[in-house]
């Protein structure tokens, strides 16, 4: 079974067939903004952060 997200404004799709992984982190403050720690094997790599409510 493909899993799909689909975003029909900005019309974006992404398939498992089209993801090398998904990512859950934390996010903390760093001084007046926020960041979320990536692994290095990611640099320069294009990256989507989903923000879900909790």
């Amino acid at each position: 079974m493909v899993r799909k997200i689909e975003l029909k404004n900005e019309r974006l799709t992404l398939t498992d067939e089209k993801v090398e992984g998904f990512l859950e982190r934390i996010v903390t403050p760093i001084g007046t903004s926020a960041k979320a720690d990536v692994p290095r094997r990611f640099l320069g790599r294009r990256a989507y952060v989903i923000i879900l409510k909790s």
